[in-house]
């Protein structure tokens, strides 16, 4: 018996101990075995960033107020998404998701649920939010697109020092999350299927040869600017990223160009010299989606201020689809028809001639730069509006105005 009794504990001990290694480490959160590890639902993984409300309340009503936040909700991404996934084939209908959603890499077999969650007009998951950038641990820049691994745990990853003990998580300093490259790993390039051109331009244009990123001003220090305040709820003040993400609507796109202008009267005819000098790092407009422009407008106002002339130049990406036409849809495009982008650091110069006004002591000469409203085929401009809350309020159908500038020239009698 007492032989029968060692021989038992010697393969009973082990396994229990086992057991209880597991459990433990179940009940900390760390990982386990895959063989033993169940994968987490997703919202566990992936905490809302509702969840992280609770203890950083400045980060979460900035990025509510983001586009990231809208990165799943938006009318136009989801009517595009349907019209993608009417054409995708089955393996590359994840293909949106791989920025709007990042997570998807780590729950691809999930890929109906995020579609119902687009298709629902109120997700209940996040698209891009806290989680979705903070569980990033590296990003492959060698293959294209750039891929995010994500290390998937108790540990968040940013750029701050010295981050304040806490029960929710640790938290790790990562170089990367104050480079361009965090950035890039969405906003550089189409991923590629056989649907997309593989000799399709990056949307960002020569980044790495600007003058911003040479002199060590990476995306995050016009994208995510420094501020001071508290990162956790009560925690001392200190410097801090801001989580607006500031770009096409925000405080940022008025310090995106410097415009300048010259008029030149010469009897019956006039001419406008526009210079346009784009102060950033990459292309204006980031030509994603397909139909984003910046749109030069030149008016000049007579007598009684009535609009005498007016003419518009567009900096854009025309996309040509497999039959040629043109197309506003990325996943459509096999190549480009006309590129007209402000590239890195440019200066253009527009020059518009007109017939000088009659019967006006003087005329007003006004330049703006707007970003402007959706466009395209107008059914799809229907479904949009139908599809938005707001209708033809969304903010899809507003223009921006980035900059302007105006003057008024007598003209000789």
């Amino acid at each position: 018996m007492h032989n029968g009794t060692n021989e038992r504990a010697r393969w009973v001990m082990p396994i229990m101990a086992t057991i209880g290694s597991v459990l433990i480490a179940i009940l900390l959160g760390w990982g386990v075995p895959s063989t033993l590890a169940a994968k987490k639902p997703l919202e566990k993984t992936f905490p809302s960033s509702e969840k992280c409300k609770r203890c950083h309340l400045r980060v979460f009503e900035e990025w509510e107020a983001s586009a990231q936040s809208r990165s799943i909700v938006s009318a136009p991404f989801r009517i595009t998404l349907e019209r993608y996934l009417a054409k995708a084939d089955k393996k590359d209908q994840a293909m949106c998701f791989q920025c709007h959603a990042p997570h998807i890499a780590e729950y691809g077999e999930l890929l109906p649920q995020f579609i119902k969650e687009v298709q629902s007009k109120d997700p209940q998951m996040d698209g891009v939010g806290c989680s979705q950038c903070h569980l990033i641990h590296e990003v492959d820049d060698k293959v294209h697109p750039p891929m995010p691994t994500f290390e998937l745990g108790k540990t968040i990853f940013g750029s701050y020092d010295k981050a304040a003990e806490n029960l929710a998580h640790q938290s790790q300093k990562l170089e990367l999350f104050g480079s361009s490259q965090l950035c890039v790993t969405c906003h550089d390039s189409l991923p590629q299927t056989p649907q997309t051109a593989n000799d399709l331009p990056g949307w960002l244009g020569a980044w790495k040869t600007s003058q911003a990123e040479i002199s060590g001003k990476p995306c995050q220090s016009c994208h995510m600017p420094e501020a001071v305040g508290e990162s956790a709820n009560g925690e001392k003040i200190r410097k801090v990223a801001n989580h607006s993400f500031p770009g096409r609507f925000g405080k940022v796109r008025a310090e995106a160009v410097e415009l300048d202008f010259s008029t030149t009267v010469n009897g019956a005819t006039s001419q406008v010299e526009v210079a346009i000098k784009s102060l950033v790092p990459h292309n204006l407009p980031m030509p994603h989606p397909g139909w984003s422009r910046v749109v030069v407008d030149l008016s000049i106002k007579g007598k009684n201020l009535k609009t005498v002339y007016n003419e518009q130049r567009f900096y854009q990406r025309v996309f040509g689809g497999e039959d040629g036409k043109e197309t506003v849809f990325d996943f459509e495009a096999k190549k480009m028809l006309q590129d007209t982008l402000l590239q890195p650091e440019e200066t253009r110069k527009e020059l518009f001639t007109f017939p000088t006004p009659k019967d006006a002591p003087s005329m007003d000469v006004v330049v703006t730069l707007t970003y402007a409203p959706v466009h395209g085929p107008q059914d799809f401009l229907k479904a949009i509006e139908q599809d938005a809350p707001l209708g033809q309020k969304d903010r899809a159908f507003q223009t921006v105005q980035i900059a302007q500038k105006k003057t008024n020239v007598l003209l000789k009698k």
